[in-house]
């Protein structure tokens, strides 16, 4: 797993620029994404309102895609932000000493995330039935999901976890199932649960299933 350095190197007035210009954008894009939907926003909107030209854009997020990507990005990784989420992730299984623990971190998780990246997740998923190109994303990042939630299931098993004969990628699959964002928009979003119902509901379902 890969760690973050605790001193990063200090940065020059022109790279602090960059970083708060990319910023900029994919803010501005993820607020027009989710007020007028991914094919009713257009890349000459985004830098109108963010006040850049449109190369600017291009050079420092990317397309169209690349935009959703990096807005899915920060909706996910929020306030620990420019960390990205594998490596916080892996800082705080690395403190949990047994089975329970880490399945805390990822119930705790699932439960910060998701209210934050939901609607961004249903703008990929309406995008995607009508445009090849965000249907690739949205696999693409279904497949790095499920790729981050078999290390999970390593560092599971690595504490006694996994004891009834499941494999790693049996594993992450219950993970990715009960930490889908189709489950959180069924259960919060359109059945009324709490927060709190929802965080204990993955953290029994995923003790029961991998323990």
């Amino acid at each position: 797993m890969v760690e973050i350095q605790d001193n990063p190197a200090p940065r020059g007035r022109r790279q602090v620029q960059s970083i708060q210009t990319r910023e900029l954008i994919v803010a501005t894009a993820g607020k027009l994404f989710l007020a007028n939907g991914y094919l009713g926003t257009s890349i000459e909107t985004i830098a109108t309102q963010a006040g850049v030209a449109i190369q600017t854009i291009y050079n420092s997020v990317g397309n169209k895609p690349s935009l959703l990507s990096a807005v899915l990005d920060a909706a996910v990784a929020g306030p620990l932000a420019p960390a990205t989420v594998p490596e916080f992730m892996a800082k705080r299984v690395a403190l949990a000493t047994d089975v329970p623990g880490v399945i805390s971190v990822l119930a705790d998780w699932f439960s910060e995330g998701m209210p934050r990246s939901h609607a961004i997740f249903n703008v990929i998923s309406q995008a995607a039935a009508i445009d090849p190109d965000i249907a690739q994303l949205r696999e693409s990042r279904a497949l790095q999901r499920l790729a981050n939630y078999r290390l999970a299931a390593a560092s599971i098993r690595e504490r006694g976890g996994l004891a009834n004969g499941m494999s790693d990628d049996d594993a992450a699959a219950v993970i990715f199932t009960l930490g889908h964002p189709d489950s959180y928009a069924s259960l919060v979003a359109n059945f009324g649960w709490s927060l709190h119902q929802y965080r204990d509901w993955i953290y029994i379902s995923m003790l029961s299933a991998l323990s």
